[in-house]
């Protein structure tokens, strides 16, 4: 009997400890010293943001799903209404960064998420958090970004000061329109245009040169400010990426005429083509144990040994994208690949600059 009820316990706190309870706001609240409010009007919000109560967090549990205690009539009422389809007001919901809590609509919400809806019309009040730290500097910078903008899409950047510029250049863009078109474009519909034409067709050529897996600390948004800004604000010659002004002119709108019309499936590839020959000093009783492993390497296409200053010539070809230099590539190839076969003594490398290959005949 005894190890039944340990057992019914047991099972008792894994499932309170697994569907918990939906968040306090106070307690988000006070941890982030989120006092200042702003209306931010009626939206559609993600469900799964919102993640707590307003006063009620005891009575729902993480999915928000109603505790057992709590009378089911009201419950009942507006799940029928939603079932028919009926139109039901916005709840009322405060936000504080990515987490929505619910003042008023706990139960619109609740069935919702029952019937697997994604979204729900929502009054949001924001309170913008003011703890000192860098996570939250940089969420007001993209809080005021989306306020100044109107773009709904979520742009994340990771380092202060990056926002202000997308700032910029959507009014340089703004500026742009107005003397193309002689129209008076908002801020908002300039906004809406640099992410459609700009923003989304430079991030699908990161995208397609599979550019991020480099840079695994950053994000699209990083990745196409920084690009954006060595491109276009500094146009300065760079020591690396060599073959990019081919892909992305030095001005902005250059690149959103050259993009326009043109389906993703047509973009051009980010990444470029390396040829380079090795000479390589080896130990002579490893020399044809060398030329096996190095033949089997994929990036190999000739090994050759040679009589004469050096031991053996090596060509390869390596492939990378246009924010990495040709040497980085060979560089790694080289340490990785290469000096970590025994019996390399040394190595020295040559990268061809204009380079002229005769077909190869068929045999007579």
């Amino acid at each position: 009997m005894v190890d039944k009820l340990i057992e019914r316990y047991s099972t008792y706190r894994r499932n309170s400890r697994e569907a918990g309870q939906a968040k306090c706001f106070d307690d988000r609240q006070r941890s982030e010293a989120a006092f200042d409010a702003k209306d931010r009007g009626t939206r559609r919000v993600p469900l799964e943001e919102i993640t707590g109560s307003v006063g009620r967090y005891q009575d729902f549990d993480r999915q928000f799903r109603p505790k057992s205690h709590m009378p089911s009539d009201r419950l009942e009422q507006i799940r029928a209404a939603m079932k028919r389809g009926k139109r039901m007001p916005p709840v009322k919901l405060y936000q504080i960064k990515d987490e929505y809590y619910v003042v008023d609509g706990h139960h619109r919400v609740a069935v919702a998420r029952e019937l697997g809806l994604t979204e729900i019309a929502g009054r949001v009040i924001e309170f913008m958090p003011s703890a000192d730290t860098l996570e939250n500097a940089l969420y007001c910078e993209r809080a005021a970004f989306a306020e100044v903008t109107g773009l709904a899409e979520k742009i994340i950047l990771t380092e202060l000061g990056h926002y202000p510029y997308l700032i910029r250049q959507i009014r340089d863009h703004q500026r742009y329109l107005r003397r193309e078109s002689d129209a008076q474009w908002t801020l908002a519909e300039a906004a809406r245009d640099w992410y459609d034409t700009i923003y989304t067709p430079m991030a699908a050529l990161i995208e397609k040169g599979n550019l991020l897996t480099s840079f695994p600390e950053r994000t699209m948004a990083d990745l196409y400010t920084y690009m954006a800004f060595h491109q276009w604000e500094l146009g300065r010659r760079r020591r690396y990426g060599l073959g990019i002004d081919e892909l992305i002119p030095k001005s902005m709108e250059a690149f959103r005429t050259k993009m326009a019309g043109k389906k993703r499936s047509d973009y051009p590839e980010m990444l470029r083509g390396i040829v380079a020959f090795i000479l390589m000093h080896v130990e002579a009783r490893h020399e044809e144990r060398l030329i096996e492993k190095l033949y089997a390497l994929p990036e190999v296409t000739e090994v050759h040994a040679v009589h004469g200053a050096v031991d053996m010539l090596v060509k390869i070809q390596l492939t990378r994208d246009l924010l990495t230099s040709d040497a980085e590539v060979i560089g790694h190839f080289i340490s990785d690949k290469v000096r970590r076969i025994n019996g390399v003594r040394s190595t020295q490398t040559l990268i061809p600059g204009i380079s002229r290959v005769k077909p190869v005949a068929p045999p007579a």
